[in-house]
């Protein structure tokens, strides 16, 4: 609206941009929501109950008369306190990294000294309870929410978060607490007893709680491995990192556990040891060339390194053929230092440029950046061994984003390759020697592919969801043709109220499954009308009473069944037709029990027995005439069906395939790229979904359209066929860096 352009903030401060949640700690964020939800409501019964026995035995009538008040109180702002924790939890989330709990995180050096003041009694009791509160629910679940702060920090790479500012920590969730009470109007005796009540709840609620946040965070893929939280080193659990670049630096914890860390100056001895194979030594005679000389002399090269066409991909050593020869014949005399970084970089781009996860039109988008990368490399040398770096982490967002590229018909848009190229295209352009335009640029783009996520996981939700919707369909129609046929095997029911059963009665069944489950008390009453509906029409076996019986239950038999077809709207006109149509079955049934004694005595003679008699008798006279004929007796033809030979069944099939490839495809987790063949083609697509109802595992592109789907059976055998490999979605920087150190290692013990 027009007068939004009025509003003045009066700090004359800009609002700070907020941070971007990934997709998974906004579900985190919304399950965690509706369990806290869940245990409020727990503690307002659990605390009303408590607070009228204290009342109730309360030696004096003030203290009668605090403990009432307090009861009325919660009562009264019940609803205020829930949205109070609630929101307190929520900003954890929205403003992570920045929200820092006012409860238990303050370290004593991190106090402002100008604002200290002196509480009253009562605050200061209030104060100690809650810190008390936070100590033993940090040591109670010191495991689970340290797998929780490294799970969280693993998504949110750019931010390190202390144990204290991790969203469900024991601090904040506790601080929501301190912050709701403390508007509670009552007695400090009373609101110490209502957080002595708070105290018992979480320390038996929590556990489920931390154990459930895990289990959504492992079930979005993240980290599902770890199960053990790594120890911290140098700092106390709960304590605030002193300087931001020490969080910077800190990097995040996976790549702590799991990339080899090596500084410059072990990577330069690596290479020292390994000068025979392929490393240029520093050249020799020649023209000095120095730092400063060597970055002027790339940054000519820079511009026209970009100018190269798509798909072409030049490695570094050929780019610095120009920069590493004088105006002369003569090669400049580089540095060993600096020949170090050139080797280093290289090899890192070889890993990169060679490797087969990213398609070669993305290679050369990122092998554009090698120059940049070099000068960024040669001017800072923690560049090797810090994984916060922003070059790093942009390099790693490039190939992250880039797994499921493929090329796009011509004519087509592709906003991702048209991202990469405008990123690609201001460095080269812009970059000199700050390493500020990285950090900017890498902002912009995780911006722009949180968006892209967004949108492809609305796409996935929307396939995962109507998946799951046929499945329960098929599932339903599956019980329901069960129970019908089941029903009617061996009986012999008139072909009108077949079609009953097949048509309106099975919609209704499909119905009540779908609505309210197999298990429940309606699906049981439709099962067994079902039963009784069918007996009605063939009652078996007959006896004396059956006329009884039937007279007694066709009435209520009817009355159900159509009551059943009004619940799911049949047409009133086709359920008068149906219901008509098993009446005039019901009138043949009575028929048939009256004339039945007659048929007592059996027939004196009747020539042509029953046609199924005559097929079972000689059958069976045949299959005598077979068993009793000689080995070298020739049997007529036809006489008897050939065996055909047995079809394996799908779990004889399975116990052909390899164990290790059924491991391979139940460890495969929802987000997976996998590289599958189609045809004479490779596509590129991530598995979306497993439907537990039909064991159906679905894949989908970048976009998010449906590719293929298969069976736990089909998939292993794919696997094990090599029709679908697994690509490793993991860091490309670090992978790179890992693998130099163990190409490295692995050269010095040979």
């Amino acid at each position: 609206m027009a007068q939004d352009n009025n509003v003045v903030s009066f700090t004359g401060k800009q609002p700070s941009q907020r941070f971007v949640l990934p997709s998974s700690l906004i579900r985190l964020r919304d399950a965690s929501g509706q369990s806290l939800k869940s245990m409020l409501a727990n503690f307002f019964d659990r605390s009303d109950d408590a607070l009228f026995e204290l009342a109730d035995r309360a030696g004096s009538n003030t203290d009668q008369t605090a403990f009432f008040d307090a009861m009325r109180e919660l009562r009264l702002r019940r609803k205020a306190i829930v949205v109070s924790v609630l929101q307190y939890v929520s900003q954890a989330f929205n403003d992570i990294g920045r929200f820092r709990p006012e409860y238990g995180s303050t370290a004593l050096d991190d106090v402002d000294q100008d604002s200290l003041s002196l509480l009253d009694h009562s605050q200061l009791e209030q104060q100690v309870a809650i810190d008390n509160l936070i100590n033993k629910l940090r040591n109670h679940f010191a495991d689970q929410t340290r797998l929780l702060t490294v799970r969280i920090n693993h998504l949110i790479s750019q931010v390190k978060l202390t144990d204290s500012q991790m969203p469900l920590s024991p601090e904040v969730i506790c601080g929501g607490v301190a912050e709701a009470c403390s508007e509670l109007d009552i007695d400090i005796r009373a609101k110490l007893v209502v957080f002595k009540l708070f105290e018992r709840l979480l320390q038996d609620s929590l556990g489920d709680f931390y154990e459930k946040a895990n289990r959504t965070l492992v079930g979005e893929g993240v980290m599902p491995d770890l199960k053990r939280a790594p120890t911290q080193k140098g700092q106390a659990s709960g304590s605030n990192p002193r300087r931001s670049d020490d969080r910077s630096e800190a990097g995040n914890p996976q790549e702590e556990r799991t990339i080899p860390q090596a500084t410059f100056s072990e990577l330069s001895a690596l290479l020292h040891q390994h000068e025979g194979s392929g490393s240029q030594g520093a050249t020799t005679g020649g023209v000095e060339l120095d730092t400063g000389r060597l970055m002027a002399r790339l940054s000519k090269i820079q511009v026209a390194s970009g100018r190269l066409g798509a798909g072409r991909v030049i490695a570094l050593g050929d780019l610095l053929k120009p920069v590493l020869r004088a105006d002369s014949d003569n090669p400049f005399n580089v540095g060993q230092v600096d020949n170090d970084v050139i080797n280093l970089v290289s090899m890192l781009f070889d890993f990169i440029l060679e490797d087969r996860q990213l398609h070669p039109i993305m290679k050369s988008l990122i092998g554009r950046l090698q120059i940049p990368v070099l000068k960024v490399a040669l001017s800072d040398r923690n560049f090797f061994n810090r994984g916060g770096h922003p070059v790093r982490k942009l390099l790693n967002e490039l190939a992250l984003s880039a797994i499921g590229w493929t090329e796009k018909k011509e004519g087509q848009k592709d906003p991702l390759r048209e991202k990469i190229e405008s990123v690609v295209e201001r460095v080269l352009s812009e970059f000199t020697d700050n390493v500020e335009l990285f950090d900017e640029l890498l902002k912009d783009f995780s911006h722009f592919t949180d968006l892209d996520r967004r949108r492809r996981e609305l796409v996935e939700q929307r396939l995962r969801d109507a998946e799951e919707g046929r499945a329960r369909q098929e599932r339903a129609g599956e019980a329901t043709r069960n129970l019908v046929e089941d029903s009617i095997r061996h009986r012999s029911v008139p072909e009108p109220v077949l079609q009953l059963l097949r048509e309106p009665w099975s919609k209704y069944l499909q119905w009540v499954i779908l609505r309210e489950g197999e298990d429940s008390a309606r699906w049981d009453d439709a099962r067994k009308l079902t039963e009784r509906l069918v007996w009605s029409v063939d009652p078996k076996p007959v006896t004396d009473d059956t006329r009884t019986e039937l007279l007694r239950a066709i009435p209520s038999i009817v009355d159900e069944l159509r009551r059943a077809l009004q619940d799911i709207s049949w047409d009133p006109f086709a359920t008068d037709s149906a219901i008509h149509d098993l009446e005039l079955a019901h009138v043949d049934v009575f028929q048939k029990l009256v004339t039945a004694p007659s048929r007592e005595e059996p027939p004196v003679a009747d020539p042509q027995p029953e046609p199924d008699v005559v097929v079972v008798d000689q059958m069976s006279e045949v299959a005598e005439d077979v068993q009793q004929a000689p080995a070298d007796e020739e049997v007529p033809q036809g006489s008897v069906d050939v065996e055909e030979p047995a079809v394996p069944s799908a779990a004889e099939a399975s116990d052909q395939i390899a164990g290790e490839w059924f491991g391979r495809a139940d460890s495969l987790r929802v987000g997976s790229w996998v590289e599958m063949a189609k045809g004479d083609t490779r596509v590129r697509c991530k598995l979306a979904a497993f439907i537990k109802a039909t064991g159906k595992y679905i894949f989908v592109n970048r976009s998010g359209a449906k590719v293929a789907e298969y069976l736990r059976e089909e998939l292993a055998a794919a696997m094990a066929a090599g029709e679908i490999g697994m690509l490793d979605d993991g860091l490309i920087f670090d992978r790179a860096l890992e693998s130099i150190i163990d190409n490295l290692r692995h050269s010095r013990k040979d």
